[in-house]
């Protein structure tokens, strides 16, 4: 197997920095590229939240007091060092002037609003990646982007830093993790990350819908794109109201625009190595698992019954996850005998209305509108199921989690829930899960319904659970599909 030097860049990384699913992925994928004896380094912005002591971040003297100038400013960049836990992957953490030094990550925690300089920040740490690479001496022959915040890199590697010799031949790999967040900014912002307004005109690199967009010029400068699951990547490329009306940009590209799957970490999701659930177990012990239903009931403060099937979800609560779908039915579904627990922030308005029906039926719904690892972690080992009835889930983490702690996901027929759970045939038992038959508040509830039915058998739901646990989405099948990428990339191969 050909070994590679790679940059990882990007804007979160689990344990450091983390704001969403990117955070789990950039801590994961970097590693089973290391375990495919790859040269792999990472290089994300230093946050204030960072905890320099507790992840032993050392000063690197060749990094430190960069100049770094983005359009008409100027600002001084160093860099510190530290590895990715339980790895032998070297992170830069990359701090510019007071650009990262604010409590939120991408928003002001006070507002939850977008820091209104979100792209000068960026651009700067790109700029500083670059520099940062100039000044190690250390020439990566891939340089893989993730989502708008690394979108610079092929820009600027293309056009600004076109004539340095130091960079000739490196090629750029894009992933797109969610076009909900483009990257879209005013048109004015274009001279302030040193492009030309006319570059945000019809025909320019970064015009789309009339602003600046840096997700388009990223996928016209790098050399390939993906994105995080095959089922995502035909949707982009057939349904505008998911696609955003890429279409036409990525249909340009050809054939180097592909879908792959995210894997799992099953080093931190696996309910034999979980450090954060009260009671560990397996496929061989999977009557272990109802003890951490009962301490995670316990520490919601409701009843504990085991003919009760607890439902869990994780997420954002929004509409985008599905939440008016759930609300339209709540009533309806409450009537049945089950517990609900659901963890996650999101909009006022559906965290406020969930928390009513907490409040009438404390019983019946528990309802935590924020965001706590250990209790994520519970509630996948502790919930006999798991809900996504997303609208929109380019790849989804938690319905494969699941499947890995015995807990049967009930998921919408979208992204990467299409790719990863098989619909639970009625006669032969077969499946993975249960699918909803199209994006309705009538079909979810139907399939809730069907997996209420199968709970009581209790013979038939071990059987689908041992199953389950068995689904392998290890992050070494993924990798090595990259590796498959970047090796036509650097050869020239058409993909």
């Amino acid at each position: 197997m050909k070994q590679f030097k790679l940059l990882y860049l990007a804007s979160e990384l689990s344990p450091f920095a983390v704001a969403g699913g990117l955070a789990d992925v950039t801590s994961a994928l970097p590693k089973a590229l290391k375990n495919l004896n790859q040269e792999v380094r990472l290089m994300i912005p230093k946050y204030k939240s960072i905890n320099e002591r507790k992840y032993v971040l050392r000063e690197v003297i060749r990094l430190r007091e960069i100049p770094v100038t983005v359009g008409s400013q100027t600002a001084i960049a160093s860099v510190k060092s530290a590895f990715l836990p339980d790895s032998k992957v070297q992170v830069y953490f990359i701090e510019v002037g007071d650009f990262f030094a604010r409590p939120g990550i991408y928003n002001d925690p006070k507002t939850n609003q977008p820091y209104p300089d979100n792209a000068i920040r960026y651009a700067f740490f790109c700029k500083a990646a670059i520099e940062t690479l100039k000044k190690l001496s250390w020439q990566p022959e891939i340089i893989h982007c993730n989502d708008w915040q690394t979108a610079f890199v092929p820009v600027y590697l293309k056009t600004l830093y076109m004539g340095d010799p130091f960079f000739k031949g490196i090629k750029t790999i894009y992933t797109i993790h969610n076009l909900t967040t483009q990257g879209e900014f005013d048109v004015e912002v274009a001279e302030k990350i040193d492009f030309d307004k006319s570059q945000v005109k019809k025909g320019g690199m970064f015009y789309k819908d009339g602003k600046l967009n840096l997700t388009k010029a990223a996928i016209l400068f790098s050399d390939f794109i993906t994105t995080v699951s095959e089922n995502y990547a035909h949707e982009i490329l057939t349904d505008d109201k998911i696609g955003f009306g890429f279409r036409e940009i990525l249909e340009e590209k050809e054939d180097k625009f592909e879908g792959i799957m995210n894997g799992v970490d099953y080093a931190v999701w696996s309910p034999e190595k979980d450090k954060y659930i009260p009671f560990k177990y397996s496929k061989e012990e999977i009557e272990k698992k109802i003890e951490n239903k009962k301490a995670m009931l316990l520490r919601l403060g409701m009843p504990f019954n085991e003919d009760v099937p607890v439902i869990g979800m994780i997420s954002k609560l929004t509409e985008l996850k599905g939440f008016d779908l759930l609300l339209e039915v709540l009533d309806d579904l409450l009537k049945e005998d089950l517990q609900l627990v659901i963890h996650g922030d999101g909009e006022r308005d559906i965290a406020e209305t969930l928390l009513s029906y907490a409040k009438k039926f404390p019983k019946k719904i528990s309802v935590s509108v924020t965001y706590d690892e250990k209790m994520a972690h519970l509630i996948e080992a502790g919930s006999d199921m798991f809900l996504m009835p997303s609208k929109y889930e380019p790849c989804g983490l938690n319905q494969i989690y699941s499947m890995r702690y015995g807990t049967i996901p009930i998921v919408s027929p979208i992204g990467g829930l299409f790719d990863s759970v098989d619909d639970i045939d009625e006669e032969s038992g077969l499946g993975t899960g249960f699918v909803m038959e199209d994006l309705t508040a009538e079909s979810l509830l139907k399939a809730i319904k069907r997996a209420l039915a199968y709970f009581k058998n209790k013979e038939k739901w071990v059987e689908i659970q041992k199953r389950i646990m068995e689904e392998d989405f290890s992050w070494d099948i993924s990798a090595k599909r990259y590796l498959d990428i970047y090796e036509r990339v650097m050869t020239g191969d058409e993909i």
